[in-house]
């Protein structure tokens, strides 16, 4: 008589792997590209070697300043050490948070991915949790360093410490912005799903219509730039509220981290229905 052999139950391919899965995949993909590594290595070049070299300058030549302009500077210390580094360094995030999705579009690797993963939303999560951590740590620790060194720079003319009104709130708060920056690219990239356009519409809205709708007249054109993703969020740089400013710096912050909000929900509900 011959035994019957039970067939080993084998775990199907397409098995939906969960959450956890999702998330290791992303962070061994965004570790291991190089344009994350070069533009690390770009905002730390920026947030510290381009600042020191900005503040050192600035120093240098305090004696030919005019007694308003040392005047402004000792009322905006962070101006040099904080808010025009991440003025500048807002650009490498904004590229980095597109490439993270649209690299894969342009590639095809993003078949491969919804192949392993069909959950869209898990991967989605996934690429969204990894890179907004990647980004609130890369984020904070430059915007300490920064700061830091910067004070060492500056301490001749200008003193400034943590203690001082809104100088800790300030630093952790360049940080969140950058992190909510490379979020908001990020959803611009999954709508876009094209590297160049999401970075020409990311950095046009940062660089350009942000600054332009300043020059719409009357007071509703003040209420539209001062509701401008990034206008708003950049207020949480601002040490001290300025009397114009029709936001504080946290409410700049959450708008900012509104108008990404809903970035992201477009570019879930897109992510969800289209095909890759």
């Amino acid at each position: 008589m011959t035994a019957l052999t039970l067939p080993v139950a084998l775990p199907p391919a397409t098995r939906k792997a969960g959450l956890g899965g999702a998330l290791r995949s992303e962070w061994t993909k965004i570790r291991t590209v190089r344009s994350t590594i070069w533009s690390l290595v770009a905002m730390a070049g920026i947030s510290i070697g381009l600042m020191s070299l900005i503040a050192w300058a600035t120093m240098h030549r305090w004696g030919r300043f005019e007694p308003r302009e040392q005047a402004d500077l000792l009322r905006h210390p962070l101006e040099i050490i904080l808010a025009r580094p991440v003025f500048v360094s807002q650009l490498v995030v904004a590229v980095l948070g597109v490439m993270v999705i649209s690299a894969e579009y342009t590639t095809g690797m993003i078949r491969s991915t919804l192949q392993a993963q069909p959950r869209r939303l898990t991967v989605l999560t996934a690429k969204i949790a990894v890179f907004a951590i990647l980004m609130l740590v890369v984020g904070e620790l430059l915007s300490f360093a920064a700061f830091f060194i910067g004070r060492q720079l500056i301490a001749a003319h200008i003193p400034v410490h943590l203690g001082d009104p809104g100088v800790t709130r300030s630093v952790i708060g360049a940080g969140l912005y950058l992190a909510v920056l490379g979020l908001f690219s990020l959803a611009f990239g999954a709508i876009l799903r094209h590297t160049a356009g999401a970075i020409t519409a990311v950095l046009g809205l940062v660089l350009i219509v942000s600054n332009l709708t300043g020059l719409l007249p009357d007071s509703w054109g003040h209420h539209i730039n001062a509701w401008m993703p990034t206008n708003a969020g950049q207020l949480i740089l601002q040490a001290q509220r300025a009397p114009d400013d029709l936001l504080g710096p946290w409410q700049g912050l959450g708008v900012f981290a509104g108008w990404t909000a809903l970035l992201l929900i477009v570019a879930a509900v897109l992510f969800r229905t289209r095909d890759a």
